[in-house]
């Protein structure tokens, strides 16, 4: 036998050094979480742009009806994103009760969702976009 055949033989028989593959799973485990992070941090930042002037409408007195059942106001309140927290908001439907409203915003006039009160108490019902609502109130849009 040549020198090379016995080479090649001798590495067919000895075991392949295999490096730990549970490494390698615990980095591309690692990264996808980071990956996700970064994703979820930044797409949260992104929403909560809205913030101060959720908060500039709620100080100045606006304040909006709107009730769980409601399309419209499910509208209204995703235009504000995350921000939505931080609107001076009334729930007016009684849960699990379809086209239900509560004492509450029955002694209140409320008559159609969603309602915006404003500071001087005249009210619009219906969505509003969000530049009109910085118009009526001289709150700031980011």
């Amino acid at each position: 036998m040549s020198k090379l055949s016995e080479q090649r033989e001798q590495e067919a028989s000895t075991p392949e050094k295999k490096g730990p593959r549970w490494l390698w799973i615990l980095i591309a485990i690692g990264v996808l979480l980071g990956a996700w992070a970064a994703y979820d941090y930044h797409s949260y930042s992104k929403v909560s742009t809205l913030d101060n002037f959720a908060k500039c409408l709620s100080s100045k007195g606006f304040h909006m009806y709107g009730a769980w059942w409601c399309p419209h106001c499910t509208e209204q309140k995703e235009s504000f994103g995350f921000a939505f927290q931080y609107v001076a908001y009334t729930e007016c439907g009684i849960e699990g009760q379809t086209h239900s409203m509560n004492e509450q915003c029955k002694s209140a006039g409320i008559q159609h969702f969603p309602t915006w009160q404003f500071p001087d108490g005249h009210r619009e019902e219906g969505v509003l976009p969000l530049p009109t609502l910085a118009e009526k109130s001289g709150c700031k849009l980011p």
